[in-house]
């Protein structure tokens, strides 16, 4: 009887175990962005849409950033993730900020443009980045793509950290930073408008740069950087628009994902554009072909069957 009680004992710990890794299976991080941004919200709704998309399917959303969650991605520490084009494509190069090519990372989905915005005091005699020189600036921590920007937008115009009193800290402490003057200057990499400067805006008024004189040496250091237009109206008392230097935000995924659970996250999302745009009004009419844009980094073999089958690839 002891035997026959041992032995179902055990028949139970195995199939506990095996209900175990098939939860593990189904169960995928999310890495988003720093709270405050619009990547927080936006991983919520891929949550709730993949969840419904993939029966049993458990997605865990965490917080993250551009640079970061690519190499968590291809270390084996997240499934999924947000990224920005022109660093992702670093990652899949092997370029700085990354120390190798990083091969376990694919396109799943490009979804809007990304505007880097400069914003300043509107008093403040501050018209270009030039003028930032000797000034206390805040923008996010390392690892984020809009901090590796601000190192590059600096070194065009022919500065450095050395050459500012920089802060790397979270969207809520640096709208604190610059409504409480201990910043003139808060950059960051994200939808427009961004809650944050809007935030900021309803402390104080404030200037978001023109960076169209920047373009050409960004380019130089990133041919994936364009110029975007925060169009007039965008924020309080911005009476103009405003060119800013863009790039795009997308979705990537481990290359190691089924590509049946990769198809159904890509169709999901081209079926429920509407909650999305909700969220980010420049994700207002995504279609398969924009998502399916080529930017350099390899779509995943999943995400290219939808796109087959939707008429955006070939």
């Amino acid at each position: 009887m002891h035997q026959v009680f041992r032995a179902a004992a055990l028949a139970a710990v195995v199939g506990l175990g095996s209900l175990g890794t098939a939860a593990a299976a189904d169960s995928y991080r999310l890495m988003t962005g720093p709270q405050g941004g619009i990547w927080v919200p936006l991983g919520g709704a891929l949550k709730d849409m993949w969840e419904k998309a993939i029966p049993g399917a458990a997605i865990q959303s965490l917080p993250g950033a551009g640079i970061a969650n690519v190499r968590a991605i291809e270390e084996g520490k997240a499934e999924i993730g947000f990224g920005n084009s022109i660093t992702s494509v670093d990652a899949a190069e092997g370029r700085a900020p990354f120390e190798k090519k990083h091969a376990n990372v694919c396109q799943l989905a490009t979804l809007y443009p990304q505007y880097f915005q400069v914003v300043v005091p509107a008093e403040a005699k501050i018209d270009s980045i030039k003028d930032l020189k000797g000034k206390s600036i805040t923008t996010q921590p390392r690892g984020n793509t809009g901090e590796l920007i601000t190192k590059q937008i600096l070194e065009v115009n022919g500065l450095s950290y050395n050459d500012v009193k920089v802060s790397f800290v979270s969207y809520t402490d640096s709208v604190a930073q610059v409504k409480d003057g201990h910043a003139v200057a808060f950059s960051l990499g994200t939808a427009a408008p961004a809650g944050a400067i809007m935030d900021l805006a309803a402390a104080r008024d404030i200037k978001v740069l023109d960076l169209s004189a920047d373009l050409a040496g960004m380019k130089k250091l990133n041919p994936g950087y364009n110029l975007v237009t925060i169009k007039a109206g965008t924020y309080p008392k911005q009476d103009k628009d405003v060119k800013v230097i863009g790039y795009a935000t997308h979705l990537v995924a481990s290359c190691k994902l089924p590509e049946d659970k990769v198809y159904a996250m890509v169709k999901a999302i081209s079926t429920n554009v509407g909650a999305l745009s909700a969220i980010g009004k420049d994700i207002t009419g995504l279609d398969a072909k924009r998502m399916a844009e080529d930017i350099g980094v390899p779509l995943h073999p999943g995400a290219r069957k939808f796109y087959k089958e939707a008429g955006a690839v070939n």
